[in-house]
This record gives structure tokens, sequence and C-alpha cells, in this order.
């Protein structure tokens, strides 16, 4: 497995828990403001000394302290073992809540119908048929739309999140986005934090930033299609 990361200690990944956030290193897609750049290329030395075993050691001598599990990224459903994983997981006693970007529905739903997830989080980065315009070339967006409907029938807590970035996402994205998830138990705008992304050099020939008045213009939108929708 290419684990990229331990954070022992979250308040604030798993709604409710007091959980720990495993990452994996790399991701199939390229967005200009990951926050999260070394993994998204896939650092080569960031699993160095992380195993199974040793994080399975680990959430072991935590039971008691800590209530969840959060798998993240990069983009987790690249790894072949990610599906082993989540079974030692499980057998220790803790929920998962899985961070994904939805691009691989096949494996999605064979961690949903293994019952090997508890909470989804799947990021919807622009409107599906903007993928190849900003976030990876020759997207087809069937992937995105299939993982939005395995979410939604999963039965499980889960939300959907965009991150409020100029020009990937505009007003008329959060309606498409919105629409496309008629009736979603959550969806969660994110700010955007510009500091340590991706590719800086995206943004300065962009007024990428939303003030606070425009995320709540963007969150009226939303409202019109989703039950629940918060600004984070």
């Amino acid at each position: 497995m290419r684990i990229g990361g331990l954070q022992k200690n979250s308040l604030i990944d798993y709604p409710g828990k007091i959980s720990s956030v495993i990452f994996f290193s790399g991701c199939n897609f390229d967005c200009p403001y990951c926050h999260n750049p070394d993994l998204a290329r896939g650092c080569l030395s960031c699993s160095a000394g992380f195993s199974c075993a040793d994080i399975c050691d680990f959430l072991q001598i935590r039971r008691g302290f800590l209530d969840g599990v959060v798998i993240s990224g990069g983009e987790p459903t690249l790894d072949d073992n990610l599906v082993d994983f989540c079974v030692h997981i499980k057998q220790l006693g803790y929920p998962i809540k899985l961070d994904t970007n939805g691009s691989r529905p096949q494996v999605l739903k064979q961690l949903l119908d293994d019952g090997l997830i508890d909470y989804i989080a799947m990021d919807l980065k622009t409107d599906p048929i903007l993928y190849g315009a900003y976030i990876t070339a020759n997207s087809n967006p069937d992937p995105i739309l299939t993982s939005i409907r395995y979410v939604m029938e999963s039965g499980i807590d889960y939300e959907f999140r965009t991150t409020c970035v100029k020009p990937i996402v505009t007003p008329q994205t959060i309606e498409n986005i919105s629409l496309l998830i008629h009736g979603a138990r959550l969806y969660v705008l994110q700010r955007f934090n510009h500091h340590q992304v991706l590719h800086p050099e995206f943004f300065r020939d962009h007024n990428y930033a939303y003030t606070a008045e425009e995320l709540v213009q963007l969150k009226a939108i939303a409202e019109q299609s989703v039950a629940n929708c918060i600004i984070r």
C-alpha cells in the first residue's frame, strides 16, 4: 500500500467523532487548488515507515480513545489493497469514513456492498462535463455520475463537497451540480485555501477568491435542490 501519512487525532474530519486520518499517496486528478500536492503527485518517499501492520497496530492501541478512522488521500480507491485494508480496520471495530473523488465507482460499490464504509465524502470538483477543462485530460463524466448514484443510494451517511474556486466553480456550476445531486442529504461548499497548492501558477492570472457574501449566494442556489447545504 502507498500510505502517505497518518494524522493521529482529528476532531474535524469525521463528523461527530474523534478520528485518525490515513492518507494514501497518489491521485489520478490534477486539481490546481489541491492542498496536498505531495500526496497528489504520488510522493515516493511519503510511505516510508508505514505499512498495513503498522497502522493496524496503532489503531489497536488507540481503541477506546478513537471513535473512527478516515481514509483520505490522494485518492485511496486507486490502491488495489484498499478493500483488504478496510477489512482489517473494521475487524478492530472502527467505523470508516472514505474521502474520494468518485472516479472509481466499481471500488466504491465493492466497499459499500461489503459493508466496509460508514460515511462517504465525495468531492465534486466542478460540473462533471467540465472536468476535462480543469481537472483531468480526456475526462469521461460517467464514472462521476455513477458514483453520485451509488453514494445517494447507499443508505449510509454521506456528503458531497465542492471547493469554491473561480473560474473552476461558478454560480452556474453550483446550480448544475445541485441538480445532479437533487435531494442530497448534505452538500458542503468549501472555502479555498490558496497556500501550498498543486498548481500555484493557475491562480496568478485569475481572481480566484469568493467573498463571504458570494459564498452565501452560492449556498442559496444549492439550497433550492439539496436537503442541506453548509459553508465550511
